[in-house]
């Protein structure tokens, strides 16, 4: 007799398990809510004309290549990423737009800056002289960098070290947060990972102390 009801009321509690299992199982599938919203993170992209700020940044938003045309004044494209969106804002390079990027730095959150690694001295010293400007801009000085030694897959491309000492960023970069990486439209998925990175760097940042 105490045999047969032990049994019933252990097959109650295994069935009274087994409804709230079928229950969690029910809300997991059919009553989940929409996922958490990603980040975004307004961003300013420079660098010189022809230094291949548009088709990188075209490339990631998966725009045809056919349509890429240089950016004269400026641009703004939504970068989607898995855990975040990048609102860029992409400047003309070219000389007659340059002094007035500083217009356009106010809100930025972070900083791409691209360069044509096989590009002439001329235009290398003047990219320099650029990203030192930058660097040193009340509005970017304390904001992340990523740096985007492009067109390596050119035959006179500079390597990232040669750039590294030619633009002097270890001693004018010291104490800042910036990130120099190789680049070419030949390999996005280098591009996407550089990328990565500087996204880390936002959330970091979204976490000091001082932000909060």
């Amino acid at each position: 007799m105490n045999l047969t009801k032990g049994l019933k009321d252990l097959l109650d509690e295994l069935g009274l398990l087994w409804q709230y299992c079928l229950r969690d199982c029910f809300r997991a599938l059919c009553c989940k809510g929409p996922p958490p919203p990603r980040p975004e993170y307004d961003l300013v992209c420079i660098g010189l004309t022809g230094s291949g700020k548009t088709s990188l940044l075209s490339q990631l938003c998966s725009e045809s290549p056919e349509n890429i045309v240089s950016t004269t004044g400026f641009s703004i494209k939504a970068v989607p990423f898995q855990n975040a969106i990048l609102n860029v804002k992409e400047l003309g390079g070219a000389d007659n737009i340059r002094k007035y990027w500083s217009r356009y730095y106010q809100g930025s959150q972070g900083v791409i800056f691209v360069l044509d690694s096989a590009s002439s001295e001329d235009d290398l010293e003047t990219a320099r002289n650029e990203l030192h400007s930058a660097l040193q801009h009340p509005q970017l000085c304390t904001l992340p960098f990523l740096i985007l030694a492009n067109h390596q897959d050119k035959p006179a491309a500079r390597s990232v070290q040669e750039i590294k000492k030619y633009f002097e960023l270890e001693p004018l970069a010291r104490g800042k947060r910036w990130i120099l990486k190789p680049c070419s439209l030949d390999d996005m998925e280098a591009v996407k990972d550089s990328f990565s990175l500087l996204i880390n760097l936002l959330e970091e940042r979204d976490f000091e102390p001082s932000r909060m």
